[in-house]
């Protein structure tokens, strides 16, 4: 756990969702630390939240630990201090060491446009972010074995426009999802 989540961590630099693709997708189909269904659950925690990258990792670590070690508790939380500690141990590492650096680059244009490329690339791994994660929420047993939820992509469609057309201010939002989702579970279990 500390080798890969000391690589996560120096693939930070764009933010956290360049990192969590990386982490959904190695630690549930590499390590099987946890289902997609549990990474998907990390997410839904993570934004109701501020700190978005250090929570589902957290949780990342812990469910690693608790599934591995057969629902242990014990386990789950040094997985969760052995995430956070190797997560932000680069970062401290890379920041002592690279400020020095950063400072001489004020001015080289070559320099100064490389952040629109990390904007660029950062907007890829969002969107294969959504596609990964949202399959499993319309195919939940699997694309090829199961009939799809009809009503999630339904709610996606809805949630889309009260973003777009009606402005909806996003927190009415999240707890009118947390809503449906309730009744959506209480009605199809």
């Amino acid at each position: 756990m500390g080798l890969f989540f000391t690589q996560t961590a120096f693939v930070t630099v764009g933010g956290s969702y360049t990192v969590l693709p990386y982490v959904a997708q190695y630690s549930v189909t590499k390590l099987h630390g946890l289902s997609k269904l549990q990474m998907i659950d990390g997410f839904a925690l993570a934004e109701t939240t501020p700190g978005l990258l250090i929570i589902v990792l957290s949780f990342v670590g812990f469910m690693a630990g608790y599934n591995h070690f057969g629902g242990s508790l014990w386990m789950g939380a040094a997985g969760l201090l052995a995430t956070t500690y190797f997560t932000f141990l680069p970062c401290f590492l890379m920041i002592f060491a690279g400020a020095p650096l950063i400072e001489k680059t004020h001015g080289i244009e070559i320099i100064e446009g490389i952040p629109g490329l990390i904007t660029a690339a950062v907007v890829g791994v969002i969107l294969n972010l959504t596609l990964y994660l949202g399959k499993d929420v319309t195919f939940p047993g699997g694309v090829l074995f199961s009939h799809p939820d009809i009503l999630a992509p339904v709610w996606i469609s809805v949630s889309l426009v009260f973003m777009l057309k009606f402005r909806m201010n996003i927190l009415y939002l999240i707890g009118l999802s947390v809503l449906y989702g309730l009744l959506h579970y209480l009605l199809y279990p």
